[in-house]
C-alpha cells in the first residue's frame, strides 16, 4: 500500500512510520504545521507539533530513508480547532481539542488530501487497532496497553474514514516497548518526552488564554439554593467540578469544600455546591456518530436500550451503562438555545450509567464501548441524576 505518516516528531508516530516501511508499505512522512507562530518551540510548551518537533520528524524519516514534507494546515486548524474551542467556552461548556483535531484534521482534512494524492491509507501512532467484523467492515478497538489506550480520541471517526487509518503500535505491549524499539533503530527520539494539555496553549493556563479571546463580564457565584456568596470576572472560564480559585467570601455551613455544579453562560453566573451535587447518573448526547457500522439490536427508548460501557474522559475508567436512542431533533436558533451558536439537529444519544459520574461537564465527549471496541460518541449536552433529592 502507499502510506501516508502523519509525524508528529514524537516517538509513537516515527516507530508507526518505521513498522510500515517493514511492513513493506511505501510511506511517504508528513508533519502538520499547525501554527504560524514562528517563535514556537518545545522549551517551557507542553503541547505537541512545535518547531522542534518538525526538526526531530524530519530527522527520522532521514533515518527511514523516506520522503518528508511539511504541509501548512494552521488555517484550518484555527478554523476547527481554535475557534471551536472558543466558540464552545463562550457558552459555558468544556470542549475537547483533541477530539477535534482528530475529527477535522487529522483523520477529515489530512486524510482526504491523502486520498486525492493517490494514498491508500494514513498511518499514526495512536495506540489503537482496526480490526475487521465478519463482513469485512471495519472496527474500531482499544489498543493492547490499556495505560496508553487512545481509542476515546479516535471514537470520532466513521467507517470510511476507519476503511483508511492504520495504527501500527496499536498491538505494542506497552510504551516501554516502543521506546526501546525507538532507541535500537536509533531514533533521536527515543527518550523524548510525551506531549500533553492542549497544544495551542502551551503555557498551560486555559483562563488566562481565554479571558484574551472572550469578553469577560464580571457576575455573581451563587449556591445552589441561590444565595449570592461572591463574584467571578467571566463565568465562561469556570468549568463544572472546578474547586480551586473561586474566590467565594463566605465558607460553606459545614465548612467542606464547594465545587462548580453549574455554568451559565447567558445569565453569567457560576452555581457552586457540595460534592454531592456533583453525581450524575444519565447523560443526553448530541452531534451523536458511529465509529464503524451502528450496533443493529440499539432502542430508540430506554425499553430497547443495549448494554455497553461509557467512557467520559481520555484516561478515564469505563463505566457499566445502558445506552438508547432519542428522537430526532431540529436545529434550535441561537437566541432560543445559547449564544453564539446553535444547538445542532441529530438524533440525541441517552446514557444511564450503573454508577454515578463526578464532575461531568457539557462540551464533554462520552464515547461508547462494547467491550474493546467502540461503538460510537456523542458530545454532552445535559447531565443530570434521577436520584437528586
Amino acid at each position: 500500500m502507499k502510506i501516508l505518516a502523519a509525524m508528529s516528531g514524537g516517538v509513537d508516530s516515527a516507530v508507526a512510520a518505521a513498522r510500515a516501511v517493514d511492513a513493506g508499505h511505501e510511506v511517504v512522512g508528513v508533519h502538520l504545521a499547525l501554527s504560524r507562530m514562528p517563535g514556537t518551540l518545545r522549551t517551557g510548551s507542553r503541547g505537541c507539533c512545535t518547531i522542534e518537533d518538525s526538526r526531530d520528524a524530519h530527522r527520522v524519516a532521514g533515518l527511514l530513508g523516506i520522503p518528508f514534507y511539511v504541509w501548512d494546515f494552521s488555517e484550518r486548524f484555527k478554523e476547527d480547532v481554535v475557534d471551536d474551542f472558543i466558540a464552545e467556552y463562550s457558552q459555558g461548556r468544556t470542549p475537547n481539542p483533541c477530539m477535534r483535531c482528530n475529527e477535522r484534521i487529522k483523520f477529515a482534512a489530512l486524510l482526504d488530501r491523502a486520498l486525492a494524492l493517490g494514498f491508500d491509507a494514513v498511518a499514526t501512532g495512536h495506540y489503537a487497532e482496526i480490526r475487521h467484523d465478519p463482513a469485512g467492515s471495519p472496527e474500531l478497538h482499544r489498543g493492547v496497553d490499556m495505560n496508553k489506550d487512545q481509542s476515546y480520541v479516535l471514537g470520532v471517526l466513521t467507517a470510511e474514514q476507519l476503511a483508511h487509518c492504520y495504527f501500527p503500535i496499536g498491538a505494542s505491549a506497552s510504551k516501554a516497548d516502543v521506546r526501546a524499539e525507538a532507541e535500537h533503530r536509533g531514533f533521536p527520539v527515543a527518550n523524548k518526552p510525551d506531549s500533553y494539555d492542549i497544544c495551542f496553549i502551551p503555557d498551560g493556563d486555559t483562563k488566562a488564554w481565554l479571558a484574551d479571546k472572550i469578553p469577560m463580564r464580571p457576575g455573581l457565584i451563587k449556591d445552589t439554593d441561590g444565595q449570592v456568596l461572591g463574584e467571578h470576572e467571566g463565568a465562561m472560564t469556570y468549568t463544572i467540578g472546578q474547586r480551586k480559585g473561586l474566590r467565594i467570601e463566605r465558607p460553606a455551613v459545614d465548612g467542606r469544600p464547594r465545587y462548580v455544579v453549574d455554568v451559565d453562560a447567558r445569565d453569567n453566573t457560576v452555581t457552586v455546591g457540595p460534592r454531592r451535587a456533583l453525581s450524575v447518573d444519565t447523560l443526553e448526547g448530541i452531534r451523536t456518530s458511529w465509529c464503524g457500522a451502528p450496533p443493529s439490536d440499539v432502542g430508540h427508548d430506554e425499553a430497547e436500550a443495549i448494554d455497553c460501557e461509557v467512557q467520559i474522559r481520555a484516561h478515564a475508567d469505563p463505566v457499566p451503562a445502558r445506552m438508547w436512542l432519542g428522537e430526532h431533533i431540529a436545529e434550535a436558533p441561537a437566541s432560543e438555545y445559547s449564544v453564539p451558536r446553535a444547538r445542532p439537529a441529530g438524533r440525541l444519544m441517552h446514557v444511564a450509567v450503573q454508577e454515578p459520574l463526578s464532575g461531568v461537564a457539557p462540551g464533554q465527549t462520552m464515547v461508547i464501548y462494547r467491550g474493546t471496541r467502540v461503538l460510537g460518541q456523542a458530545t454532552i449536552d445535559r447531565a443530570s441524576s434521577r436520584t437528586a433529592a
